[in-house]
């Protein structure tokens, strides 16, 4: 009740107030109504509608303006300065920069058209920009921190210039308050900040150190995935090489052991990784001394010291000791194993280079006896040639490479270099294709010493290895089927060993739809063996894992057939939709392996009722019993088969909705054939038969009534007949005795 009293009493009070108000409207409503104050022409008019809306809607004129009395008007024209303070505690407001630099009240509020405060701090960023106008500042709008805001999480102006409106602090803050703003948020970063190497520079007052705002900029605070951002991947060595490449403050004054830093870097391995090739995953400054807790490499626990230098090198190398172990030469793991040399010993810092040891194993040595044609050894009693064709190495996928990058085991201690060295680990540099290999058919067929087994080089060559895309490489697309086929066709060695009934692999292939398609149309687009064996990790049917066992044969297809598999894997045959212990149908028992027919052709067409008649037998009697069916076994292909009304691959129940056969979907898949069918001539049962009973009993009765009919009018006529036919006979004796004894005719 007083709350409604109170609203009466505040409305009644507003009314009042804007009835004494009339009286300064009457002038200050003229919009041409101004004074001239200090040379310059001021304008006296207060739009009324707008100061009604206002905070101050239900103040009177005269509690601001007090030295005007509104009995005697007009009032004097210069008036008293609005003291604010008689109404609002203007004491933080006194004491912050705005005050010192002499702005007023109204510069932010306005004078009649006072805003509410939850309105301004809202709009608090484009109502700032209006007087601070410093690109440095109105590049806010471009910050990390602005796009947060949106979302009610990121910093505004007020969160680090002021905890209030009025108490705006001097934009020059000390550095323990600059890092006390910047942890409110990024604790975890002003924390490993502080105690880095430039945080304890900053914290005894050395100029040369950077802070927040060095690195991240005040107002422009870009995210370090924006390409502008001064922290991008890209812009890091730039922003680190301000202060660290030679020439600079900081590089002539402090003691640091490295030099040419920057010019360094943008010549290793990372750094043409980066400036050369664009690669952003490629290690910057902040990877190797992290962005906020760089420490000198003395420190323990620096990510450059000598025992977390591995570690470090490890979030990019995750390999490094396995790879290690193959590529560098073996001598301390074997007199020395608990001595392990850090990455930096070998890759000098901001000088890693693609190999450290290629100056003293170059490929002019290697090739000063390998290009020798007479050059050979003995294997097992064979005489193996070891001639190099450097022109065939210089046309190779490998020609960047220097021999020592594959052949690894060489050592300067032995006389040749590479002598015993072994074959070549080619997981050294194709880890994942060996890993593939190994587990496959071929190759633990190899790591059983399997002479049969191919290995690396049996498919892809040694010396004179092409990249796929080369027309001319046996791994070129429209190569392989030929690749595989030396092993794989009749009479080849992995032929000899099948013991499957699928044979002719080779030659069925070739006149497949996939085969015809590469060989005759020159597709690259179609299935080749490695499309569905895939590359390296061909697998047998049987194992789980394995690319065309029933299980994963359906996403092996999916690879190119990918809108064939959207609908199978809804449809009744997926197992990810019925649910069965029978075996359910994968793309092979329809299509078969190696023989894939073009699914528009007459003897695809022809065998479609055999394949489905392998799982639906029943079904299919029934269909055979039916018009279509009859028409079939005369061998036409023009009429309706399974596929035709229950779809191909999306085979749904009827009272799927989205089924071909649902009663929405019925008339329109008849009319294919059909162009006049209703919802009558649907009505005819496709799969009627006489030999169900339980399902369609009138149709059983009718057939067995007719039968028994049409058996028992032919019996009861066959023996009427059997039975007249002495008869006749006799008659027919009867007539001819008869005419032998009638007299002559004169």
């Amino acid at each position: 009740m007083m709350k409604y009293i109170f609203l009466l009493f505040l409305g009644f009070m507003t009314l009042q107030a804007q009835d004494e108000n009339e009286s300064c409207f009457d002038c200050h409503s003229d919009q041409e109504l101004t004074k001239e104050h200090n040379g310059k022409e001021i304008s006296l008019f207060v739009e009324a509608g707008k100061f009604s809306e206002s905070v101050h809607a239900d103040m009177l004129c005269v509690d601001c303006h007090e030295d005007v009395d509104p009995e005697d008007l007009p009032h004097d024209e210069e008036l008293e300065k609005v003291d604010c303070s008689n109404c609002h505690d203007t004491e933080e407001f006194n004491e912050g920069i705005h005050s010192a630099k002499n702005i007023e009240c109204y510069d932010c509020h306005s004078k009649h058209e006072i805003q509410f405060t939850s309105n301004l701090i809202e709009n608090q960023v484009d109502f700032c920009t209006t007087c601070h106008q410093k690109p440095s500042v109105k590049n806010y709008t471009k910050s990390v921190h602005f796009a947060t805001s949106k979302d009610g999480e990121g910093p505004k102006c007020l969160d680090c210039h002021g905890s209030s409106a009025h108490g705006i602090k001097d934009a020059k803050l000390t550095e323990p308050e600059l890092h006390e703003m910047c942890a409110s948020c990024h604790k975890d970063a002003v924390v490993d900040f502080e105690n880095s190497l430039h945080g304890k520079a900053l914290s005894r007052n050395q100029f040369l150190a950077p802070n927040c705002i060095t690195c991240h900029n005040s107002h422009e605070i870009r995210s370090a995935k924006d390409v502008k951002s001064k922290t991008y991947v890209m812009n890091i060595p730039n922003l680190c090489g301000d202060c660290h490449k030679d020439g600079t403050t900081v590089s002539a004054q402090k003691g640091i052991g490295q030099r040419h830093i920057l010019a360094n870097y943008s010549q290793s391995i990372h750094g043409d990784g980066l400036f050369r090739r664009g690669l952003t995953v490629t290690a910057v400054c902040t990877s190797c001394h992290f962005s906020h807790k760089i420490l000198p490499h003395e420190n323990p626990n620096s990510s450059i010291n000598r025992d977390n230098i591995a570690n470090t090198c490890m979030q990019c190398h995750s390999q490094i000791e396995t790879v290690h172990q193959k590529v560098i030469n073996g001598e301390l793991w074997e007199k020395e194993p608990h001595k392990i040399p850090a990455c930096i010993e070998c890759h000098q810092p901001h000088e890693v280079r693609r190999v450290f040891y290629e100056e003293r194993l170059d490929d002019e040595m290697c090739m000063d006896c390998h290009s020798r044609k007479d050059i050979s050894k003995t294997v097992d009693g064979k005489k193996v040639s070891l001639f190099v064709d450097a022109d065939e190495v210089h046309g190779s996928a490998h020609k960047e490479n220097s021999c020592i990058k594959c052949h690894t085991n060489v050592s300067t201690e032995n006389n040749p270099v590479c002598l015993s060295s072994g074959k070549v680990d080619c997981s050294i540099c194709h880890a994942e294709a060996v890993e593939d290999y190994t587990a496959s058919t071929h190759g633990q067929l190899h790591a059983a010493n399997d002479s049969d087994a191919p290995y690396c080089t049996d498919c892809h060559g040694d010396h004179g290895i092409k990249v796929k895309a080369d027309v001319k490489s046996v791994t070129f697309k429209q190569n392989i089927p030929m690749l595989c086929g030396e092993c794989h066709k009749e009479g080849g060695v992995a032929a000899k060993r099948y013991k499957g009934e699928d044979h002719n692999i080779f030659s069925n292939y070739q006149m497949s739809i996939h085969g015809k398609g590469l060989s005759k149309s020159g597709l690259l687009v179609t299935a080749t063996c490695t499309n569905c064996h895939t590359t390296h990790r061909e697998l047998p049917v049987a194992d789980i894992t394995s690319s065309i066992n029933p299980v994963n044969i359906a996403e092996t297809c999916a690879t190119c057939h990918l809108g064939v598999y959207e609908d199978f894997k809804e449809s009744v045959h997926s197992p990810l939709v019925t649910k069965t212990d029978k075996k359910l149908p994968a793309c092979n028992d329809c299509h078969l392996s190696h023989t894939i027919e073009r699914v528009g052709e007459e003897d695809f067409r022809l065998q479609i009722l055999n394949q489905c008649g392998k799982c639906h037998e029943e079904v299919t009697k029934t269909y055979f019993d039916t018009f279509h069916g009859k028409v079939s076994k005369l061998g036409s292909d023009k009429t309706a088969r399974c596929n035709d009304c229950h779809g191909s691959h999306n085979i749904l129940p009827p009272i799927n909705p989205n089924s071909t056969l649902s009663r929405d979907n019925i008339v329109e898949t008849c009319k294919t054939c059909h162009p006049n069918s209703n919802r009558k001539f649907v009505g005819y049962l496709t799969h009627a038969t006489h030999h169900d009973k339980d399902k369609y009993p009138f149709l059983f009765y009718t057939f067995w009534f007719m039968s028994i009919l049409l058996v028992s009018t032919f019996a009861f006529f066959g023996l009427h007949t059997l039975l007249w036919l002495p008869r006749g006979l006799a008659e027919k004796r009867k007539q001819r005795k008869a005419k032998k004894n009638q007299p002559p005719k004169e």
